[in-house]
């Protein structure tokens, strides 16, 4: 008798719930740790580490990784083929499907590192597009791809070091999307945006719910910006004292306070 090969079992045993982001970690046969993602009509299963999908493009880590290998072979001037860029797709909708996996099961530093891989292939494929039809194809998710590295990071930092630098991560984003805005001379635009405001919302609950003032950063950005340079050299000082990990914050905590929204988006 032949052996069973369809996957009935599994998605009998694991509702599929519309509108949330259904993931957990399992051990495969072999012992090793992989991601599952139910979605409709089935699961997806990825690696955890490196490309999700496990394969090596070219023997590469990444096709990323394998794409700047042949910008070093054939120089600045190297140009995207079709069938690059279509592979390039393929590697940024693996990232942005184990990105939501990672946030979901609040994986913030895991999150956090495959946004930055897909941020760095975004300048990648921005600095070597065939046309600017594509090149937009991809920029115009990058507001979002950002927005999720900067929650990441900051919840990340709220579990192992406190609500400081939690708000740190957050500023820090912030500056990026203004930076962001300004590239595009659409600076105007910076105040009202969805996710800038997020941003902020989520930087005013910490406040809130730590009872915390202006951070040290914070202070010392504001006196260097008033060129009170007596007060900017005492608060370095201060800053120097600190404990590089800050004031340790139990997971539990953390979670409470997460402002997180797990939005799905295509990129």
């Amino acid at each position: 008798m032949a052996a069973a090969r369809d996957i009935d079992t599994l998605l009998k045993q694991w509702e599929f719930q519309p509108g949330e982001v259904n993931a957990r970690l399992v051990k495969a046969r072999n012992g090793r740790e992989v991601l599952q993602m139910r979605i409709d009509m089935g699961v997806l299963q990825m690696e955890t580490d490196l490309r999700p999908d496990g394969l090596r493009p070219n023997g590469a880590e990444t096709y990323y990784d394998y794409l700047v290998g042949e910008v070093i072979r054939e120089g600045d001037a190297f140009q995207l083929s079709r069938e690059q860029c279509a592979e390039a797709d393929r590697e940024f909708m693996q990232f942005y499907h184990r990105r939501l996996c990672w946030l979901s099961l609040r994986e913030y530093r895991r999150a956090a590192r495959d946004a930055d891989h897909s941020l760095a292939f975004m300048d990648f494929v921005r600095a070597h597009s065939p046309d600017e039809e594509w090149t937009l194809s991809h920029e115009q998710y990058r507001p979002f791809v950002l927005f999720h590295r900067v929650q990441a990071a900051a919840l990340a930092a709220l579990q192992e070091a406190g609500p400081e630098g939690a708000i740190r991560e957050i500023n820090g984003g912030l500056d990026r999307f203004r930076a962001l805005f300004a590239r595009y001379d659409a600076d105007e635009q910076y105040a009202d945006d969805e996710l800038v405001r997020r941003l902020l919302e989520m930087r005013e609950s910490v406040r809130q719910r730590y009872e915390l003032g202006r951070t040290l950063d914070e202070q010392l950005a504001d006196a260097v910006k008033a060129e009170d340079y007596e007060l900017a050299a005492r608060i370095r000082d201060r800053l120097r004292s600190q404990p590089a990990s800050g004031r340790p914050t139990g997971n539990e905590e953390a979670s409470e306070a997460d402002p997180m929204r797990h939005d799905s988006g295509p990129a």
